[in-house]
């Protein structure tokens, strides 16, 4: 058998990241500065449920959203149609391979759609992909990070 989560679609993506991600995240930065936060959004879960933790605890901390640039969904301007299920109906128009695995599906995830983008975002932020890699391959190997 097997199970549907529904991770793009489903409220309780958020709503985790809401009182698990953004409150990690605020404490690792008790009594110190926070003035950007930067993220990609996947299935909008953690941009969505951890920005507005953050926001709601530090609404000076400037929220940036990157994106692959060779897909780049969200610049576009152009929404991604839902079915009734929140699925999305097709692939984006925008939408091209990127290297980097989970970083941007071929639509924009209701649960991204969802999030109170005015409330959230400060800066929309495109990341060539050969920077990335070379960026991800840096941080392996001089700061251990995976």
């Amino acid at each position: 058998g097997w199970f549907l989560c529904h991770q793009f679609e489903t409220e309780a993506n958020w709503k985790f990241h809401n009182v698990t991600t953004g409150p990690e995240i605020l404490a690792d930065f008790e009594g110190k500065r926070l003035d950007y936060w930067v993220t990609g959004y996947g299935t909008g879960g953690t941009f969505h449920g951890a920005g507005k933790a953050i926001k709601a605890a530090r609404p000076d901390v400037k929220i940036v959203l990157a994106e692959p640039e060779d897909a780049g969904l969200l610049a576009s301007g152009v929404p991604t149609e839902h079915k009734p299920d929140g699925s999305p109906s097709a692939s984006h128009p925008a939408f091209s391979a990127h290297p980097i695995q989970g970083w941007t599906p071929d639509f924009i995830p209701k649960v991204l759609h969802d999030a109170p983008m005015d409330m959230l975002l400060h800066e929309l932020v495109p990341v060539p992909g050969a920077g990335a890699i070379a960026t991800a391959q840096s941080l392996a190997a001089k700061e251990g990070l995976l």
